[in-house]
């Protein structure tokens, strides 16, 4: 299954040791899913986490904001949208992950964004799911296909 995270999901499975948002990062480590992203999304990712409020906390912890977004980009099957629709009036940055997830063909996206949430639970065919949700998901993708494994 392809999923986008979006910056504030990642950010916050990045800082917090605990937490949906850091099962779904792990998930992602481990290929458990397919984490989607597009340059955009990535350059967004960068420029927030380079911020005081959280270079900070990663330098504190031994991390540097470009080796996290570059461990993501290796993670991360890219996107390239060639059409970012105007549907997120009061956000259009959130058009980017809109954009990004049709691309991919994910079937998630996963954000806690209030403006993403307001479409409804879907977009075009892909679900936006809290992170709560997105984790509750994998995990049970991951329970069946250990049920399923041959001996």
């Amino acid at each position: 299954m392809r999923i986008v995270l979006d910056t504030n999901t990642l950010i916050s499975g990045v800082i917090s040791p605990n937490g949906a948002p850091r099962q779904l990062l792990d998930a992602a480590r481990t290929q458990a899913f397919e984490l989607c992203s597009s340059p955009v999304l990535m350059a967004e990712l960068l420029d927030v986490l380079s911020r005081e409020k959280f270079a900070s906390r990663l330098t504190q912890a031994g991390l540097a904001p470009i080796d996290i977004v570059r461990e993501l980009r290796r993670l991360a099957y890219m996107s390239s949208p060639t059409n970012v629709p105007r549907v997120i009036v009061d956000d259009p940055d959130d058009d980017h992950v809109l954009a990004c997830a049709v691309a991919a063909q994910a079937g998630l996206i996963v954000s806690g964004d209030k403006h993403l949430h307001s479409l409804g639970g879907q977009y075009q065919g892909v679900r936006i799911v809290s992170a709560a949700e997105a984790a509750a998901t994998v995990s049970v993708i991951l329970r069946a296909s250990e049920t399923v494994r041959p001996e």
